[in-house]
């Protein structure tokens, strides 16, 4: 794993949401811009769940790995970057459907995402995560981990964007 360019686009990602976010009028966060759409704010804290899990994933137990550490990147990344597939999102990380305070969220991503870059930039990546096992995936290598949490965030920021026009268009 390219440590640097990870730690980058990590970064860069974390930055493009928050921007994002932070653009939403604040009377807005809590609106659902269309049918079968979160909430801005419903988004953002669905985010920080997954996002949160995985930086506490990548801090917590490890053992040596016996495979490529890298193999599940380019399914990761072919899966959550198909922009035009829906997925469900399992239900310990679906967000409570209640009013969001924007700037709460914002601070949280904050944290999140100076947690992942540090994550990134100082643990052994070749390393696999023993605390929590995904489903059909199963145990993911600190590599596999990081790069879930970009791409799964990549494509949340894609979905916001869409939503804060919806909002904006529909002045809803």
């Amino acid at each position: 794993m390219d440590i640097k360019a990870t730690s980058t686009e990590a970064d860069q990602t974390f930055t493009d949401l928050l921007q994002t976010l932070s653009s939403i009028e604040d009377l807005k966060i809590n609106t659902i811009p269309f049918d079968g759409s979160w909430t801005p704010g419903q988004l953002a804290q669905h985010i920080i769940l997954s996002a949160g899990g995985f930086v506490q994933l990548l801090n917590g137990p490890v053992k040596d790995t016996e495979r490529d550490s890298e193999a599940n990147i380019p399914n990761l990344k072919t899966t959550f970057l198909n922009f035009t597939i829906k997925m469900k999102s399992p239900d310990f990380i679906v967000p409570e459907e209640k009013d969001y305070d924007k700037r709460q969220l914002v601070g949280t991503l904050q944290d999140i995402k100076v947690g992942l870059v540090k994550a990134i930039e100082t643990l052994d990546t070749t390393k696999t995560c023993t605390a929590f096992e995904l489903p059909v995936l199963g145990y993911l290598t600190r590599a596999e981990a990081i790069i879930f949490t970009i791409v799964h965030t990549q494509r949340h920021a894609h979905q916001l964007k869409n939503i804060r026009q919806h909002l904006t268009e529909d002045n809803v």
